[in-house]
């Protein structure tokens, strides 16, 4: 039989060498720096008290934040099951019975010639007290419990970068709703200044209408744009209820106002961030470090799996007091009673199931290192993408710059010929029109602008310390 174990053993499959690793650019996209900041903290990345005030609030009431920190005391409990499994077992037990052997066996045919105190014979029904300790343990030849505890480990790892993950996440959203909400905010005093000087040129108009100059079509085309301004003011008060109701729900409350740094929008520069050079985002970002620790636990599942086909060492045994009747159990040494057992055991014929799990680990594993692959490129891409964004957003925002200065000189320019008749009231109009759309979109590439440094601060890995 211990040969047929050895042979066995040695029909051992082999583990899959792993895939090459992932090699990534030596630099970014036009990027030269070789330091990268994004372990500086939120707070001296973010200089808004109020919006870091909000990012405290929502850090300690988020739902999801609260969910993942669960699941890391899941996991170490896990892995404290999986640790315990390499120590004896023991177990306290007291066990009364009462047993009756057939007279044609060889208990029953000895026990009623057999005195079981002197002068008295054995019971044929046969009570049995015993209390005492039982133990087991499995000794861990192979690491094939070692192997477990590591796998457990590196999950309680993963499920902490997964909590880092969502703090990150959780930064970036609460940081772009509220700029979100900020440049609606601007958009609305944009809009409500131009809606005054539109019903001032509606009382300029309605004067010219009566000196005869323009006629009513020009005094309905005035309050038409008029009524159109006041239309998109309630769309934008719209979407400023919805980011604020966003805000409220990554917070974890009802709805409530939300405190604004008003000047801060228009007046902060930019956050300078330093991308630094790409390997650096295997230590900061926390998807990445996530996916490293389960590629590390597959391997050790795989590991594990593999020593399932060899023996494996198991004794157990047991010590306590026993006697037939209760009274005779604190008799020393008569009533001691122990026995000791180790056993070597494997698998021989119908190995199915075991190499059904090995090849299950396998694929496990080589699906870890695709995924740690695919998050490794994914964060380049996401980095080498905003880092272009941020470089053409800087271009836009000058040309639109620009162009709102020329079309804010257009309005009084018009206005003045339209006064003295050398332009018609739709060119007037159109004038408006277009320095108010010039407004509200140098307002949205300024926001995109804080946006894209936000999407690069996350992309780098920067907001869970």
């Amino acid at each position: 039989m211990a040969m047929a174990l050895l042979m066995a053993a040695c029909k051992l499959p082999q583990v899959p060498v792993a895939g090459s690793q992932l090699e990534l650019p030596a630099a970014f996209d036009k990027n030269n720096d070789t330091v990268s900041n994004p372990n500086l903290h939120r707070k001296q990345f973010f200089t808004s008290g109020v919006l870091n005030n909000l990012i405290d609030t929502v850090l300690a009431r988020n739902y999801d934040l609260r969910m993942a920190l669960q699941r890391i005391e899941m996991a170490k409990a896990t892995s404290r099951q999986a640790g315990a499994a390499l120590l004896p077992q023991v177990n306290g037990t007291i066990v009364p019975s009462l047993r009756k052997f057939g007279l044609y066996t060889m208990d029953g045919a000895g026990n009623i010639v057999t005195d079981i105190e002197k002068g008295k014979l054995v019971p044929v029904d046969l009570p049995d007290f015993y209390g005492g300790f039982q133990a087991s343990w499995e000794i861990d030849l192979w690491g094939k419990l070692r192997n477990r505890k590591k796998a457990a480990l590196s999950r309680v790892l993963a499920n902490l970068e997964v909590k880092n993950l969502i703090q990150t996440n959780l930064i970036a959203e609460t940081a772009t709703a509220y700029f979100e909400l900020m440049a609606a905010d601007r958009e609305l005093r944009v809009i409500d200044e131009t809606i005054r000087l539109q019903e001032q040129a509606i009382d300029a108009v309605r004067i010219q209408k009566q000196a005869a100059v323009v006629n009513e079509l020009a005094v309905q085309q005035f309050e038409a744009q008029l009524l159109g301004l006041k239309s998109l003011r309630v769309e934008v008060l719209q979407w400023v209820n919805m980011f604020e109701n966003q805000i409220n729900s990554l917070a974890g409350r009802f709805p409530q106002a939300i405190l604004r740094d008003t000047a801060f929008f228009g007046n902060q520069s930019l956050p300078v961030v330093h991308a630094g050079i790409p390997s650096a985002l295997l230590q900061n970002r926390p998807d990445i470090r996530q996916a490293e620790m389960e590629l590390q636990a597959s391997k050790a599942d795989l590991l594990s799996a593999r020593a399932a086909f060899l023996p494996s060492l198991t004794i157990t045994g047991a010590a306590g007091l026993q006697a037939y009747r209760t009274g005779l159990l604190f008799r020393f040494p008569e009533s001691i009673a122990y026995n000791i057992i180790g056993g070597l055991t494997g698998p021989l014929i119908n190995r199915n199931a075991i190499k059904a799990e090995f090849a299950k680990a396998n694929a496990l594993q080589q699906e870890a290192l695709l995924n740690y692959q695919k998050t490794i490129n994914r964060a380049y891409l996401e980095v080498d993408l905003e880092l272009k964004k941020i470089r053409n957003l800087q271009e836009v925002f000058e040309f639109r710059s620009r162009e709102r200065d020329v079309l804010a000189e257009s309005i009084s320019v018009s206005a003045e010929l339209f006064r003295t008749g050398r332009a018609s009231y739709l060119e007037v109009l159109i004038a408006r029109q277009n320095a108010l759309r010039s407004n509200i979109e140098l307002i949205v590439t300024k926001k995109n602008q804080y946006l894209s440094v936000i999407n690069l601060y996350k992309s780098l890995g920067g907001g869970w310390q």
